[in-house]
């Protein structure tokens, strides 16, 4: 290490590994889809399958993270991830085969994983043996940026903005950011040390944490597996379904928006739950997150469709942060592992949802339809928050 790591500097390398892993890995294929469609004929059902795929690598990813147990190897595995997000990005420009492209948003989709899965754990797992309690709100503020920086990106680079990039040109200039971002995200972030590996080994931090019920564990699975259905669809076709309304030219505008909400959403739902408990701030979340989906099935101005997409930036955040934030907090050194398993579930419905949407909206013309169904999923994912009345003692401070 050429910088001695503080603090900040461990957070603001985690944020940078979120902006790349999750922003240019994942995000910014949302707000590239209007200018694909537009220059090279994308359809609604091949933008969904290209979803897919990205979270079908997300899932193999999964599994890698899942199997891991050494520090060293989740490290080595996380900083290597950085570089192939660079690559499956700059690989979008190769080709207009689809089949290019579905291997590009595969590849992107285990990177996401890694630097999302592994990159938070390491996060933690500095913070908790530099006696740091904390921190893991200001970390998740990284995925907000994500989508700021990709939606910026795309909307600047647009054929009729300031600097016009024709698709192909788009996807190299993502790419060139996320070095830029790959360098603090890996300078700035020390290797375990020797000691460090040893307690994780020896279950060093488990000693002071009391995991709740598997029946606890279960519910909050299948409520988070719920969310992904919502989560996924909006991701995906937000830009989309604001050009279709049609509000042409609002479509990266809406993404940034969303952006400007998530970003600062993990702190502001980190106090909520503070005040009234994670438990509660979940279900509050999965409300409005429901709010949003129904007011954009209806709408078709930009006042109703920026107020979805603010509630769908805040909400979604709200889920993702407190659900994991809560598993590192009850399961130690363990909580990688839990983690890996809550996503599994999120991330089948992540699969299904962009590419089940995309099929109906191209049949019907609407994304009205895919919009009331995964509504009706998210109320059942909160019946089962409901259910966890009687564990609510695990969620609070």
């Amino acid at each position: 290490m050429l910088i001695k790591p503080t603090h900040f500097s461990v957070l603001f390398s985690g944020i940078c590994a979120l902006i790349l892993s999750m922003g240019i890995a994942r995000y910014s294929f949302t707000p590239m889809i209007p200018a694909m469609q537009a220059q090279v004929g994308m359809s609604e059902s091949l933008a969904g399958w290209l979803a897919g795929w990205n979270y079908m690598g997300y899932l193999t990813g999964l599994f890698m993270v899942w199997l891991m147990k050494d520090l060293r190897l989740k490290d080595f595995f996380y900083r290597y991830g950085l570089v192939v997000v660079i690559i499956a990005t700059a690989v979008m420009a190769v080709h207009e085969h689809r089949l290019v492209w579905y291997v590009s948003r595969f590849f992107a989709g285990i990177a996401s994983a890694t630097g999302f899965m592994l990159g938070t754990g390491l996060i933690m797992n500095w913070l908790h043996h530099n006696n740091y309690e904390g921190g893991l709100g200001i970390h998740f503020t990284g995925l907000g940026f994500g989508i700021i920086v990709s939606a910026l990106i795309v909307d600047m680079t647009n054929l009729n903005a300031v600097f016009a990039l024709n698709w192909r040109q788009q996807w190299l200039a993502l790419a060139g950011i996320g070095v830029l971002l790959m360098l603090p995200a890996m300078l700035l972030l020390p290797m375990p040390r020797k000691k460090e590996v040893e307690m994780a080994r020896e279950g060093d931090m488990l000693r002071d944490v009391k995991p709740p019920s598997t029946k606890w564990l279960w519910l909050l699975q299948i409520a988070y597996f719920h969310a992904g259905f919502s989560n996924t669809l909006n991701v995906t076709f937000t830009s989309l379904i604001t050009e279709l309304q049609p509000l042409e030219g609002l479509g990266a505008k809406m993404w940034l928006l969303v952006g400007l909400a998530a970003t600062p959403a993990p702190l502001i739902w980190d106090r909520v739950a503070r005040a009234i408990g994670s438990l509660d701030a979940l279900r509050i979340a999965f409300v409005l997150n429901i709010a949003g989906n129904i007011c954009l099935a209806m709408t078709n101005s930009a006042l109703t469709t920026s107020i979805a997409a603010v509630l769908f930036g805040f909400t979604f955040m709200g889920i993702v942060s407190q659900t994991l934030s809560t598993v590192g907090r009850l399961y130690g050194n363990k909580a990688t592992q839990i983690m890996a398993r809550l996503t599994f579930g999120y991330c089948i419905a992540q699969i299904l949802s962009p590419i089940l949407s995309g099929i109906v909206a191209e049949t019907t013309g609407s994304f009205a339809a895919p919009l009331y169904v995964v509504s009706g999923l998210m109320i059942i994912g909160l019946l089962c928050l409901f259910s966890l009345r009687g564990e609510q003692t695990h969620l609070h401070r």
